[in-house]
């Protein structure tokens, strides 16, 4: 979850990044008592995302600047949207535009790429998740962003939640599949019994001995889809049903019509580009 504290703590980190002794420039350049309002624009259309981020990149720079928002988290926006005024001091509008700007234009870019996928499977049943590969530091705020695109969350990280991949498969059982109900049960022995358990699966034959073990989610890892289509019919509602590799705008559609439950898709996070959003200053 995106609060307020881990706001603050980012953002404080990236503004000191930005301007460890100050902004030089302004400090130089413009009056101590110029005033600035400042647009927040968008050049292309997208999903809106970051706006208390963007927010606090000023607040943190200046309690005296104010952030009128435009836009709230998930809205839809076209090409020349105003999503945001900021109006106060010149220096302090400037000192804080540029780290704003950098979180506001990288959530929203995954909002915008994560919308995309949930509009791609439509009408199908499955949803769209995110996985663990973001940006280190950034994950509370990129996850976030996803869930304004429309997308879900996985587990948060290695303490939510048991998910048991190919390497683990691989101490335990050594690939024997004959061996990997008891080695899973072993392990679901020592877990609270609230605690989720989502083993990955890269051939059908595991499929069977895992849902055996007591799995409440089956990860069909690369799998093809006349394969995807036959694992969905081996676990016949006994555990939800994860796909996961090879996904793209382009795979999306015809992975969901097999009937996996969830598509989880690294992409959405480690390859979202940054939105084309500007701040356009008027100095008074």
């Amino acid at each position: 979850m995106l609060t307020a504290q881990i706001i603050e703590r980012a953002v404080a980190t990236a503004l000191e990044e930005d301007a460890p002794w100050g902004d030089l420039t302004s400090t130089a350049f413009l009056p101590a008592g110029a005033t600035a309002r400042a647009e927040l624009v968008a050049r292309e259309a997208g999903v809106f995302s970051g706006g208390a981020v963007f927010a606090a990149a000023f607040a943190l720079t200046d309690p005296q600047v104010s952030v009128e928002l435009g836009a709230a988290d998930g809205d839809a926006f076209a090409p020349g949207a105003v999503l945001a005024v900021v109006e106060g001091s010149a220096r302090s509008v400037l000192t804080g535009e540029r780290v704003g700007l950098n979180f506001t234009q990288r959530m929203s870019g995954v909002a915008t790429l994560t919308a995309r996928y949930v509009e791609e499977v439509s009408q199908t049943g499955a949803r769209i998740v995110d996985t663990r590969k973001t940006t280190p530091g950034l994950r509370a705020f990129e996850r976030h962003a996803v869930r304004c695109g429309g997308g879900f969350n996985h587990r948060f990280s290695l303490s939510d939640a048991v998910m048991a991949k190919d390497n683990h498969l691989a101490v335990l059982a050594g690939g024997d599949a004959s061996e990997l109900t008891a080695a899973l049960r072993a392990g679901i022995a020592r877990l609270p019994h609230t605690t989720h358990v989502e083993v990955e699966v890269d051939r059908l034959a595991q499929i069977e001995p895992v849902l055996a073990a007591g799995a409440h989610t089956i990860m069909l890892d690369n799998f093809s889809l006349d394969d995807l289509r036959r694992g969905v019919e081996l676990i016949a509602g006994r555990a939800i049903v994860e796909a996961s590799g090879g996904v793209s705008l382009e795979t999306v559609r015809a992975i969901a019509e097999t009937g996996v439950d969830v598509i989880s898709v690294g992409a959405l996070t480690h390859s979202a580009r940054a939105l084309d959003l500007g701040l356009d200053v008027r100095v008074g």
